[in-house]
């Protein structure tokens, strides 16, 4: 029997955590629920959730505190829920390790996108050894993509990294030395046609940046800015 992915919804708000429940239990998901941040770190660090859904205004720990603890620990997929408005929220939630966000107030259809988008990026290789044979091996000096079994290493160390860090990080390596506009990476990695701040696309290069300069300063310059443009993935000659 196929085991049903399990998420984890956040939110002060019963009703919303109501209608999220309701939605996603159609779709054949486990719901757990938690009402405040304390409640969902201890919750979120005990249990090995397939992804979380996380309101950024909570009592006491507010949202992004929550997933930046949790970051220390584990790579859960996190999709931030934030009210209108809250721009600089959601920058606070991409750079504290989120993946995703929906803003409030949101359409049920597109929450189960965004839900059923990242499970199936972050799922489809979760069960491979890391003895698994991969195909898809992309190689460069200092960096190594497995994605059949979506690791990276970093002059021999393996990077953790979120999966919307490793998304953003393949797609570019994809077509090294090609330049991205900010855009175009938003509608390829974010699947975001017609919003999107394109701030998210700078704290998850900084992110990655970081991720990579603890094991490797070179891995780390691969992923060069183009002032007035966006980003590439640069190889050295």
């Amino acid at each position: 029997m196929e085991m049903k992915s399990s998420i984890l919804v956040v939110d002060d708000e019963e009703r919303i955590r109501r209608l999220l429940r309701m939605y996603l239990e159609k779709e054949g998901y486990e719901i757990d629920e938690a009402e405040d941040g304390e409640t969902a770190l201890e919750k979120a660090s005990q249990t090995n959730y397939d992804l979380i859904l996380l309101d950024v205004m909570l009592p006491g720990i507010d949202g992004v505190e929550v997933c930046a603890k949790l970051r220390q620990v584990k790579s859960t997929p996190v999709i931030m829920l934030t009210a209108k408005g809250e721009e600089t929220n959601r920058v606070q939630g991409f750079e504290a390790g989120a993946d995703d966000y929906v803003v409030k107030p949101f359409s049920p259809r597109e929450v189960i996108y965004r839900v059923k988008a990242i499970l199936r990026r972050s799922s489809a290789t979760a069960f491979l050894s890391k003895d698994t044979y991969s195909s898809n091996n992309i190689v460069f000096p200092h960096l190594v993509i497995e994605h059949d079994a979506h690791r990276v290493s970093a002059d021999g160390q393996e990077v953790a990294l979120t999966p919307k860090e490793y998304e953003l990080l393949h797609f570019l390596a994809v077509s090294p030395d090609k330049v991205f506009s900010r855009e175009e990476l938003l509608k390829d990695v974010w699947n975001y046609e017609f919003f999107g701040d394109l701030r998210t696309v700078d704290t998850h290069v900084k992110r990655l940046r970081e991720k990579l300069n603890k094991v490797s300063v070179d891995a780390a310059a691969m992923i060069t800015t183009v002032w007035g443009v966006g980003y590439k993935l640069e190889v050295p000659k």
